[in-house]
């Protein structure tokens, strides 16, 4: 398959660059001095993103994260997935739209630099979901540093829908080893915990008094290897917290910083939930960009969507979309150095 490169400007500086593959997101770049340096996890050149790790930086779905045992019931009916991740379906399973060629258009948006817009039309029964699925995505870069991911999509039959952005950041740079420095915080006084096999239990659960608490800012090195049993569950962070929002609003959800470089990312969504994932599923075999491997927690993702596996449980938010319906959510990173 062959990608096409386009490129998000704006009057600061920065640059964020994507591939048709999967809407890839394979560079984000900012200012420092009279340099840039290059924030987004990715590898030397765009065909290596055709071969290598599928989700880094690329929109995931048709259901972005985990359904469990790869199965929901809709409309009276077993829906039965592909099982790509143990016995759970994955980020829209063998091939999501991680993997598809988006159709891609510069736009004229007002209040941004420069924009795209993106298309797919996912056919009824692809990855067995039900429904032709017709999806725009909008990447948009203002002067404010602020790059807008705006996604909606429609249907002609009942169907289930969670779609997410996933770049993987370092605030040091891309080359620069481990996120042990970076601060995080989270808008969120609960989480959703997880399984012995990372789908969630459907409990909702306090942050308080736990090491689940980002509230304020916290190290990153001080909980990576905390005692704390969800923590240890998977080596690290790799759960969905619950925004501290009402429904549809447009609300801070996290932030990240480093405050060495002064770099940080500030992350707004109409989603209801966050995934923060240290990716520890890297094993030093993969090269990126300057030829450095890629290893556990050598940069961070943070997925704003809805909560995993929420077609399973009663109490998460609705992921069901019906014809007549429009999906409509956003995702903003905002860039500061």
């Amino acid at each position: 398959m062959k990608t096409s490169t386009f490129q998000l400007t704006n009057q600061n500086g920065v640059v964020v660059e994507f591939i048709s593959q999967g809407g890839k997101i394979i560079s984000i770049k900012v200012p420092e001095g009279d340099r840039k340096v290059d924030i987004a996890l990715g590898y030397g050149t765009p065909e290596e993103f055709l071969t290598g790790d599928g989700y880094m930086g690329a929109i995931c779905g048709r259901m972005a994260n985990r359904i469990g045992n790869g199965m929901f019931q809709l409309e009276g009916k077993t829906i039965k997935l592909y099982q790509n991740d143990r016995t759970n379906h994955l980020h829209g399973g063998k091939v999501g739209f991680n993997l598809k060629n988006w159709e891609v258009k510069p736009i004229t948006k007002e209040g941004y630099h420069s924009a795209f817009q993106l298309s797919l039309l996912s056919h009824d029964g692809d990855e067995n979901y039900p429904g032709n699925l017709q999806v725009e995505i909008v990447y948009a870069l203002n002067n404010q540093n602020e790059f807008l991911i705006d996604i909606q999509a429609t249907t002609d039959k009942t169907t289930a829908v969670n779609l997410t952005s996933h770049p993987y950041f370092n605030l040091n740079g891309v080359s620069s080893g481990k996120i042990f420095n970076h601060f995080l915080e989270i808008n969120a006084d609960a989480f959703t915990v997880l399984s012995d096999i990372s789908v969630p239990t459907g409990e909702i659960r306090k942050v308080k008094n736990s090491d689940m608490d980002f509230t304020k800012p916290v190290k990153l090195s001080e909980v990576i290897n905390s005692d704390e049993p969800q923590i240890q569950l998977v080596n690290g962070l790799d759960h969905n917290w619950v925004i501290n929002k009402k429904a549809g609003e447009m609300a801070f959800a996290a932030r990240i910083s480093e405050p060495v470089s002064g770099r940080g990312l500030e992350v707004f969504t109409t989603q209801p939930g966050i995934q923060v994932y240290t990716s520890m599923h890297f094993d030093g075999t993969q090269v990126g960009k300057n030829q450095m491997p890629f290893t556990p927690y050598c940069a961070i993702a943070l997925e704003a969507q809805n909560f995993p596996d929420a077609p399973n449980h009663a109490n998460f938010p609705d992921c069901i979309l019906k014809p007549g319906e429009t999906y409509h959510q956003k995702i903003c990173y905002k860039f500061l150095f």
